[in-house]
Protein backbone atom coordinates (compact mmCIF):
# COMPACT_ATOMS: atom_id res chain seq x y z
CA UNK A 1 0.00 0.00 0.00
CA UNK A 2 2.81 2.16 -0.59
CA UNK A 3 3.95 2.74 3.27
CA UNK A 4 7.97 2.29 4.26
CA UNK A 5 7.93 3.84 7.54
CA UNK A 6 5.02 4.81 10.23
CA UNK A 7 3.65 7.91 10.91
CA UNK A 8 4.68 9.35 14.26
CA UNK A 9 1.04 8.32 15.58
CA UNK A 10 1.29 4.96 14.17
CA UNK A 11 4.63 4.84 15.69
CA UNK A 12 3.40 5.52 18.99
CA UNK A 13 0.30 3.93 19.27
CA UNK A 14 0.79 0.22 17.45
CA UNK A 15 2.66 -0.99 20.28
CA UNK A 16 0.61 0.48 23.03
CA UNK A 17 -2.54 -0.85 21.22
CA UNK A 18 -0.70 -4.42 20.75
CA UNK A 19 0.15 -4.43 24.19
CA UNK A 20 -3.50 -4.46 25.22
CA UNK A 21 -3.55 -1.11 26.47
CA UNK A 22 -6.75 1.24 26.54
CA UNK A 23 -5.47 4.04 24.57
CA UNK A 24 -6.90 8.10 24.17
CA UNK A 25 -4.95 9.49 20.27
CA UNK A 26 -4.68 13.10 19.75
CA UNK A 27 -4.62 13.47 16.27
CA UNK A 28 -5.65 16.26 13.50
CA UNK A 29 -7.18 14.73 9.75
CA UNK A 30 -4.19 12.98 7.81
CA UNK A 31 -1.78 11.87 10.16
CA UNK A 32 -2.53 8.04 9.55
CA UNK A 33 -4.10 6.83 12.28
CA UNK A 34 -6.45 4.39 10.74
CA UNK A 35 -4.20 2.08 10.18
CA UNK A 36 -3.02 3.11 13.68
CA UNK A 37 -5.95 1.21 15.12
CA UNK A 38 -7.07 -1.48 11.92
CA UNK A 39 -3.17 -2.39 11.80
CA UNK A 40 -3.09 -4.27 15.40
CA UNK A 41 -6.96 -4.72 15.44
CA UNK A 42 -6.30 -7.09 12.59
CA UNK A 43 -2.87 -8.68 14.37
CA UNK A 44 -5.60 -9.71 17.28
CA UNK A 45 -8.06 -10.93 15.38
CA UNK A 46 -6.06 -13.22 13.23
CA UNK A 47 -5.94 -15.33 16.41
CA UNK A 48 -9.30 -16.22 17.78
CA UNK A 49 -12.78 -17.47 16.52
CA UNK A 50 -14.31 -15.95 13.19
CA UNK A 51 -17.95 -15.18 12.40
CA UNK A 52 -18.53 -13.20 15.48
CA UNK A 53 -18.53 -9.18 15.79
CA UNK A 54 -15.63 -8.85 18.21
CA UNK A 55 -14.23 -5.35 16.91
CA UNK A 56 -16.50 -2.86 16.49
CA UNK A 57 -15.31 1.28 15.10
CA UNK A 58 -17.89 3.55 15.71
CA UNK A 59 -18.05 7.07 13.04
CA UNK A 60 -19.83 9.92 13.08
CA UNK A 61 -20.19 9.84 9.35
CA UNK A 62 -21.35 7.40 6.45
CA UNK A 63 -17.88 8.67 4.65
CA UNK A 64 -15.43 8.16 7.45
CA UNK A 65 -17.31 4.71 8.01
CA UNK A 66 -17.13 3.33 4.43
CA UNK A 67 -13.19 5.04 4.75
CA UNK A 68 -11.94 3.14 7.88
CA UNK A 69 -13.88 -0.27 6.67
CA UNK A 70 -11.94 0.35 3.01
CA UNK A 71 -8.55 0.62 5.17
CA UNK A 72 -9.74 -2.66 6.77
CA UNK A 73 -10.33 -4.58 3.76
CA UNK A 74 -7.40 -3.54 1.97
CA UNK A 75 -5.03 -3.91 5.01
CA UNK A 76 -6.72 -6.97 5.67
CA UNK A 77 -6.61 -9.01 2.31
CA UNK A 78 -4.48 -11.44 3.25
CA UNK A 79 -6.16 -12.40 6.49
CA UNK A 80 -9.93 -13.15 5.41
CA UNK A 81 -11.25 -11.54 8.48
CA UNK A 82 -14.58 -10.05 7.52
CA UNK A 83 -15.71 -5.85 7.80
CA UNK A 84 -18.71 -4.20 7.16
CA UNK A 85 -19.86 -1.10 7.16
CA UNK A 86 -23.72 -0.18 9.45
CA UNK A 87 -25.27 3.04 8.67
CA UNK A 88 -28.54 5.11 7.85
CA UNK A 89 -29.64 6.44 4.69
CA UNK A 90 -29.72 2.59 3.20
CA UNK A 91 -31.35 -0.11 3.28
CA UNK A 92 -31.24 -2.12 6.73
CA UNK A 93 -31.76 -5.58 5.31
CA UNK A 94 -28.68 -6.28 3.42
CA UNK A 95 -26.83 -5.23 6.20
CA UNK A 96 -29.13 -8.13 8.68
CA UNK A 97 -27.94 -10.34 5.97
CA UNK A 98 -24.50 -9.85 6.42
CA UNK A 99 -24.57 -10.24 10.24
CA UNK A 100 -26.13 -13.42 10.24
CA UNK A 101 -23.47 -14.64 7.91
CA UNK A 102 -20.98 -13.59 10.18
CA UNK A 103 -18.52 -10.85 10.11
CA UNK A 104 -15.56 -10.43 12.90
CA UNK A 105 -15.46 -6.05 12.41
CA UNK A 106 -18.23 -3.99 12.30
CA UNK A 107 -17.57 -0.15 11.70
CA UNK A 108 -20.78 1.75 12.27
CA UNK A 109 -22.81 5.38 12.56
CA UNK A 110 -24.46 5.45 15.99
CA UNK A 111 -28.07 5.56 15.01
CA UNK A 112 -28.06 2.39 12.51
CA UNK A 113 -26.29 1.00 15.07
CA UNK A 114 -28.71 1.43 18.16
CA UNK A 115 -31.49 0.29 15.36
CA UNK A 116 -29.78 -2.98 15.32
CA UNK A 117 -29.04 -3.31 18.93
CA UNK A 118 -32.37 -2.56 19.78
CA UNK A 119 -33.66 -5.19 16.85
CA UNK A 120 -31.62 -7.72 18.12
CA UNK A 121 -29.93 -7.94 14.61
CA UNK A 122 -26.32 -7.79 16.04
CA UNK A 123 -24.74 -10.10 18.72
CA UNK A 124 -22.23 -7.52 20.34
CA UNK A 125 -21.54 -10.20 23.32
CA UNK A 126 -18.24 -11.38 22.13
CA UNK A 127 -16.85 -7.75 21.57
CA UNK A 128 -13.29 -7.62 22.68
CA UNK A 129 -12.34 -4.58 20.65
CA UNK A 130 -14.15 -0.53 20.72
CA UNK A 131 -13.18 1.99 18.60
CA UNK A 132 -14.23 5.75 18.87
CA UNK A 133 -13.22 7.76 16.28
CA UNK A 134 -13.46 11.64 15.22
CA UNK A 135 -14.69 12.06 18.67
CA UNK A 136 -15.24 15.74 18.91
CA UNK A 137 -17.08 15.34 15.66
CA UNK A 138 -19.70 13.15 17.26
CA UNK A 139 -19.84 15.29 19.66
CA UNK A 140 -20.56 18.26 17.77
CA UNK A 141 -23.15 15.98 15.85
CA UNK A 142 -24.89 15.27 18.67
CA UNK A 143 -24.47 12.11 19.56
CA UNK A 144 -23.11 11.46 22.33
CA UNK A 145 -26.37 10.13 24.34
CA UNK A 146 -26.77 7.29 21.68
CA UNK A 147 -22.90 6.50 22.41
CA UNK A 148 -23.64 5.84 26.08
CA UNK A 149 -26.44 3.89 25.09
CA UNK A 150 -24.33 2.13 22.67
CA UNK A 151 -22.12 1.69 25.95
CA UNK A 152 -24.58 -0.45 27.95
CA UNK A 153 -24.82 -3.35 24.97
CA UNK A 154 -21.09 -4.32 25.42
CA UNK A 155 -18.74 -6.07 26.94
CA UNK A 156 -17.12 -4.30 30.36
CA UNK A 157 -14.06 -7.03 29.75
CA UNK A 158 -13.10 -4.82 26.61
CA UNK A 159 -10.19 -2.93 25.64
CA UNK A 160 -11.44 0.83 24.17
CA UNK A 161 -9.40 3.35 21.84
CA UNK A 162 -10.67 6.58 21.32
CA UNK A 163 -9.15 9.10 18.86
CA UNK A 164 -10.45 12.46 18.36
CA UNK A 165 -8.55 15.53 16.90
CA UNK A 166 -9.69 18.23 19.75
CA UNK A 167 -10.48 17.23 23.24
CA UNK A 168 -13.14 19.38 25.12
CA UNK A 169 -14.65 19.14 28.08
CA UNK A 170 -17.15 16.81 27.34
CA UNK A 171 -15.10 14.07 25.67
CA UNK A 172 -12.50 14.39 28.24
CA UNK A 173 -15.11 13.48 30.56
CA UNK A 174 -16.66 10.50 28.34
CA UNK A 175 -12.76 9.05 27.91
CA UNK A 176 -12.52 9.11 31.81
CA UNK A 177 -15.76 6.98 32.02
CA UNK A 178 -14.50 4.45 29.44
CA UNK A 179 -11.45 3.92 29.42
CA UNK A 180 -9.33 1.95 31.98
CA UNK A 181 -5.82 3.59 32.18
CA UNK A 182 -5.48 4.90 28.78
CA UNK A 183 -2.45 5.92 27.28
CA UNK A 184 -2.19 9.22 25.80
CA UNK A 185 -0.30 9.35 22.44
CA UNK A 186 -0.64 12.81 20.96
CA UNK A 187 0.59 14.23 17.83
CA UNK A 188 0.55 17.68 16.12
CA UNK A 189 -2.99 18.69 17.15
CA UNK A 190 -3.00 22.55 16.77
CA UNK A 191 -1.25 22.58 13.12
CA UNK A 192 -1.75 21.80 9.81
CA UNK A 193 0.50 19.33 8.83
CA UNK A 194 3.80 20.63 7.40
CA UNK A 195 3.36 19.07 4.28
CA UNK A 196 0.26 21.83 3.61
CA UNK A 197 1.00 25.31 2.55
CA UNK A 198 -1.68 27.26 3.16
CA UNK A 199 -2.70 31.28 1.77
CA UNK A 200 -5.36 33.60 2.31
CA UNK A 201 -7.06 35.25 -0.70
CA UNK A 202 -9.07 38.54 0.25
CA UNK A 203 -12.15 39.44 -1.88
CA UNK A 204 -15.60 40.68 -1.93
CA UNK A 205 -17.83 38.14 -1.26
CA UNK A 206 -19.88 38.62 -4.72
CA UNK A 207 -16.37 38.04 -6.41
CA UNK A 208 -15.72 34.93 -5.03
CA UNK A 209 -16.46 32.93 -7.83
CA UNK A 210 -14.95 34.80 -10.37
CA UNK A 211 -11.55 34.37 -8.29
CA UNK A 212 -12.41 30.70 -7.64
CA UNK A 213 -12.11 30.60 -11.71
CA UNK A 214 -9.34 32.75 -11.80
CA UNK A 215 -7.31 30.65 -9.62
CA UNK A 216 -8.03 27.04 -10.90
CA UNK A 217 -7.17 28.67 -14.62
CA UNK A 218 -3.89 29.99 -12.98
CA UNK A 219 -3.16 26.69 -11.05
CA UNK A 220 -1.50 23.39 -11.77
CA UNK A 221 -4.32 21.37 -10.00
CA UNK A 222 -4.66 17.60 -10.10
CA UNK A 223 -7.32 16.71 -7.84
CA UNK A 224 -9.39 20.09 -6.07
CA UNK A 225 -11.33 19.53 -2.85
CA UNK A 226 -13.64 22.80 -2.34
CA UNK A 227 -15.50 23.57 0.84
CA UNK A 228 -18.63 25.77 1.30
CA UNK A 229 -20.42 26.52 3.81
CA UNK A 230 -23.78 25.76 2.88
CA UNK A 231 -25.33 22.25 0.95
CA UNK A 232 -27.01 25.15 -1.08
CA UNK A 233 -23.70 26.91 -2.33
CA UNK A 234 -22.06 23.83 -2.63
CA UNK A 235 -24.49 22.85 -5.26
CA UNK A 236 -24.56 25.81 -6.98
CA UNK A 237 -20.44 26.15 -6.90
CA UNK A 238 -20.59 22.59 -8.40
CA UNK A 239 -22.68 23.52 -11.07
CA UNK A 240 -21.23 26.68 -11.92
CA UNK A 241 -17.69 24.68 -12.20
CA UNK A 242 -19.38 22.02 -14.86
CA UNK A 243 -20.75 24.85 -16.93
CA UNK A 244 -17.07 26.18 -16.91
CA UNK A 245 -15.97 22.87 -18.50
CA UNK A 246 -14.58 21.10 -15.41
CA UNK A 247 -15.49 17.82 -14.22
CA UNK A 248 -16.88 18.34 -10.92
CA UNK A 249 -19.30 16.90 -8.71
CA UNK A 250 -21.07 18.36 -5.07
CA UNK A 251 -21.67 16.30 -1.87
CA UNK A 252 -23.41 17.54 0.20
CA UNK A 253 -26.64 16.38 3.04
CA UNK A 254 -29.29 16.41 0.24
CA UNK A 255 -28.10 13.72 -1.71
CA UNK A 256 -28.95 9.92 -1.35
CA UNK A 257 -26.70 7.28 -0.20
CA UNK A 258 -25.99 6.33 -3.90
CA UNK A 259 -25.14 9.72 -4.95
CA UNK A 260 -22.89 10.81 -1.98
CA UNK A 261 -20.78 7.27 -2.84
CA UNK A 262 -20.71 7.86 -6.60
CA UNK A 263 -19.24 11.30 -6.30
CA UNK A 264 -17.10 10.03 -3.34
CA UNK A 265 -15.87 6.95 -5.88
CA UNK A 266 -16.00 9.19 -8.66
CA UNK A 267 -13.45 12.24 -7.16
CA UNK A 268 -11.16 8.74 -6.28
CA UNK A 269 -10.85 7.56 -8.94
CA UNK A 270 -10.53 11.20 -11.58
CA UNK A 271 -13.88 11.11 -12.92
CA UNK A 272 -14.18 14.04 -11.10
CA UNK A 273 -11.22 16.65 -11.10
CA UNK A 274 -13.46 18.95 -8.28
CA UNK A 275 -15.65 17.70 -5.36
CA UNK A 276 -17.33 20.47 -3.75
CA UNK A 277 -18.36 19.58 -0.33
CA UNK A 278 -19.96 21.06 2.67
CA UNK A 279 -17.90 20.24 6.00
CA UNK A 280 -19.72 16.87 5.94
CA UNK A 281 -17.10 15.58 4.62
CA UNK A 282 -13.94 17.62 6.09
CA UNK A 283 -12.95 14.14 8.01
CA UNK A 284 -14.54 11.61 5.88
CA UNK A 285 -12.69 12.05 2.50
CA UNK A 286 -9.04 9.60 2.62
CA UNK A 287 -7.87 10.44 -1.26
CA UNK A 288 -4.11 10.66 -1.29
CA UNK A 289 -3.89 12.60 -4.32
CA UNK A 290 -5.41 15.72 -3.25
CA UNK A 291 -3.61 18.61 -4.88
CA UNK A 292 -5.27 21.60 -3.21
CA UNK A 293 -7.95 22.78 -1.16
CA UNK A 294 -9.88 25.87 -1.61
CA UNK A 295 -12.04 27.17 1.20
CA UNK A 296 -15.01 28.98 -0.67
CA UNK A 297 -15.78 30.09 2.70
CA UNK A 298 -14.31 30.27 5.79
CA UNK A 299 -15.10 27.26 8.59
CA UNK A 300 -16.29 28.62 11.47
CA UNK A 301 -14.09 26.95 14.21
CA UNK A 302 -10.12 26.84 14.02
CA UNK A 303 -10.40 23.24 14.26
CA UNK A 304 -12.44 22.63 11.50
CA UNK A 305 -9.77 24.98 9.00
CA UNK A 306 -6.97 22.09 10.43
CA UNK A 307 -9.04 19.33 9.68
CA UNK A 308 -10.15 20.98 5.92
CA UNK A 309 -6.75 21.82 4.96
CA UNK A 310 -5.42 18.32 6.35
CA UNK A 311 -7.50 16.81 3.55
CA UNK A 312 -4.01 17.60 1.24
CA UNK A 313 -0.42 17.21 2.25
CA UNK A 314 -1.67 13.84 3.23
CA UNK A 315 0.95 10.54 3.22
CA UNK A 316 3.61 12.62 3.58
CA UNK A 317 2.65 14.49 -0.24
CA UNK A 318 2.90 18.46 -0.13
CA UNK A 319 -0.29 20.15 -0.56
CA UNK A 320 -1.76 23.92 -0.93
CA UNK A 321 -4.85 25.04 1.05
CA UNK A 322 -6.69 28.55 -0.59
CA UNK A 323 -8.90 30.40 1.65
CA UNK A 324 -10.86 33.25 0.35
CA UNK A 325 -12.03 35.42 3.28
CA UNK A 326 -14.16 39.08 3.31
CA UNK A 327 -13.83 41.67 5.40
CA UNK A 328 -16.31 39.72 7.66
CA UNK A 329 -13.83 36.91 8.63
CA UNK A 330 -11.54 39.16 10.23
CA UNK A 331 -12.43 37.95 13.62
CA UNK A 332 -11.88 33.90 12.62
CA UNK A 333 -8.90 34.77 10.54
CA UNK A 334 -7.22 36.14 14.02
CA UNK A 335 -8.66 33.26 15.77
CA UNK A 336 -7.14 30.85 13.34
CA UNK A 337 -3.51 32.89 13.56
CA UNK A 338 -4.03 33.05 17.29
CA UNK A 339 -3.99 29.34 17.38
CA UNK A 340 -1.07 28.77 14.95
CA UNK A 341 0.74 30.94 16.93
CA UNK A 342 2.01 32.62 13.40
CA UNK A 343 0.27 35.15 10.20
CA UNK A 344 -1.22 33.60 7.39
CA UNK A 345 0.10 34.83 4.18
CA UNK A 346 -2.24 37.48 2.16
CA UNK A 347 -2.13 37.19 -1.40
CA UNK A 348 -3.51 38.87 -4.54
CA UNK A 349 -4.34 37.49 -8.29
CA UNK A 350 -2.56 39.11 -10.99
CA UNK A 351 -5.27 40.45 -13.46
CA UNK A 352 -7.86 39.38 -12.09
CA UNK A 353 -10.40 42.85 -11.51
CA UNK A 354 -11.27 43.13 -7.79
CA UNK A 355 -12.54 46.53 -8.11
CA UNK A 356 -16.12 45.16 -9.97
CA UNK A 357 -19.16 46.86 -7.90
CA UNK A 358 -21.62 44.77 -6.38
CA UNK A 359 -24.88 44.48 -7.58
CA UNK A 360 -27.89 46.04 -5.57
CA UNK A 361 -29.31 43.12 -4.83
CA UNK A 362 -26.18 40.30 -4.41
CA UNK A 363 -28.41 37.39 -5.50
CA UNK A 364 -25.67 35.13 -5.80
CA UNK A 365 -26.54 31.53 -4.50
CA UNK A 366 -29.83 33.54 -2.78
CA UNK A 367 -32.82 31.41 -2.01
CA UNK A 368 -35.79 32.08 -4.17
CA UNK A 369 -38.13 34.33 -1.39
CA UNK A 370 -40.07 31.76 1.13
CA UNK A 371 -44.34 32.18 -0.42
CA UNK A 372 -46.57 32.62 2.20
CA UNK A 373 -48.36 29.52 3.31
CA UNK A 374 -52.04 30.14 3.42
CA UNK A 375 -53.52 28.33 5.58
CA UNK A 376 -57.28 27.54 5.78
CA UNK A 377 -59.40 28.28 8.31
CA UNK A 378 -60.60 24.91 10.41
CA UNK A 379 -64.03 25.18 11.81
CA UNK A 380 -64.53 24.56 15.76
CA UNK A 381 -65.96 21.33 16.71
CA UNK A 382 -67.77 21.34 20.54
CA UNK A 383 -66.20 19.07 22.54
CA UNK A 384 -62.80 18.68 20.69
CA UNK A 385 -60.82 20.51 23.41
CA UNK A 386 -57.39 22.40 22.31
CA UNK A 387 -57.58 20.06 18.96
CA UNK A 388 -60.66 22.17 18.18
CA UNK A 389 -59.50 25.32 18.18
CA UNK A 390 -59.93 28.12 15.39
CA UNK A 391 -56.80 28.88 13.31
CA UNK A 392 -56.35 32.31 12.10
CA UNK A 393 -53.65 33.95 10.23
CA UNK A 394 -52.87 33.45 6.55
CA UNK A 395 -49.05 33.24 6.86
CA UNK A 396 -47.04 30.74 8.69
CA UNK A 397 -44.64 33.69 9.63
CA UNK A 398 -47.33 36.29 10.82
CA UNK A 399 -46.91 37.82 13.97
CA UNK A 400 -49.16 36.19 16.86
CA UNK A 401 -51.86 38.15 18.47
CA UNK A 402 -50.48 39.79 21.92
CA UNK A 403 -53.26 37.56 23.55
CA UNK A 404 -55.89 35.05 23.25
CA UNK A 405 -59.11 34.99 22.11
CA UNK A 406 -61.29 33.50 24.46
CA UNK A 407 -63.36 30.20 23.64
CA UNK A 408 -66.42 29.07 24.81
CA UNK A 409 -66.58 26.70 27.23
CA UNK A 410 -68.57 22.99 26.38
CA UNK A 411 -68.58 21.71 29.74
CA UNK A 412 -67.77 18.58 30.51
Amino acid sequence: MGYTAPTPIQAEAIPKIMAGHDLMGLAQTGTGKTAAFALPILHRLMQGPRKQVRALVIAPTRELAEQINDAMQELGRQTRLKSITVYGGVGVNPQIEKLKNGVEIVVACPGRLLDHINQGTIDLTNLELLVLDEADQMFDMGFLPDIRRILQHLPSQRQTLLFSATMPPEIRGLAREILRNPTLVQVDTVAPAATVSHVLYPVAQHLKTGLLMQLLKETDTESVLIFTRTKHRAKRVGEQLEKAGYTAASLQGNLSQNRRQAAMEGFRSGTFQILVATDIAARGIDVSQVSHVINYDIPDTTEAYIHRIGRTGRAAKSGDAFTLVTDEDGAMVRAIEKTLGAAIERRRVEGFDYAVPAPRKDDEFARPPRQPNQRRKVAVEPGKGKRGHHVVGADRGAARPAGRTPQPRTGR
